[in-house]
């Protein structure tokens, strides 16, 4: 059996909505094992001006939860 969480996260960049959803997916990656899937809820932009300035993504990022990870946080109870 897999289980697998959803995180809503979001992410931006000055360059493109491409590039603010890699660098999202990296820096998600640094702390969250088990990357498994990322679906693109949302884009939108700053504009100064008549240039934008700054683009932003809301990511729904999916990892897969490890169930045979030791326990350390546990309680002891082995409650939920």
């Amino acid at each position: 059996m897999e289980i697998e969480k959803h995180l809503i996260i979001t992410g931006n960049s000055s360059v493109s909505w491409k590039d603010a959803i890699v660098k999202a997916i990296y820096e998600t990656s640094k702390t969250i094992d088990y990357l498994s899937n990322v679906t693109i809820l949302k884009q939108y932009a700053k504009i100064d001006g008549n240039k934008i300035c700054d683009y932003f993504v809301d990511l729904d990022i999916s990892f897969i939860v490890d169930l045979n990870r030791n326990k350390s946080n546990d309680n002891g109870k082995g409650d939920f």
